[in-house]
């Protein structure tokens, strides 16, 4: 049995959702992206297109980065430990 390899934003994600700093789905991360509270948004990689766009949208007048991740979003709520699937995640900026 070969061991899967963590990829690098998944250790990112775990590391951040320990430090209570991850905001989970997309009408939480619109808010906070309206109110510039985030400094990166991560996208699974089955996310809607009507939310990407959404999402761009906000992050360009918020100056945010948005990722797309590898991961679909099933497998992004295991990662975030939830068991339900999870297309968007919003960083909170830190202090």
């Amino acid at each position: 049995m070969a061991k899967k390899k963590i990829s690098e934003t998944t250790v990112k994600i775990r590391k951040l959702l320990a430090a209570k700093k991850i905001i989970i789905g997309f009408e939480r991360t619109v808010k906070s992206l309206r109110t510039g509270k985030l400094s990166v948004v991560f996208l699974s990689a089955n996310c809607d297109d009507k939310k990407i766009k959404n999402i761009d949208k906000y992050a360009m007048l918020a100056d945010v980065e948005v990722k797309k991740l590898r991961l679909p979003s099933d497998e992004l709520g295991v990662v975030c430990k939830k068991p339900f699937s999870i297309s968007v995640l919003g960083v909170l900026k830190g202090k």
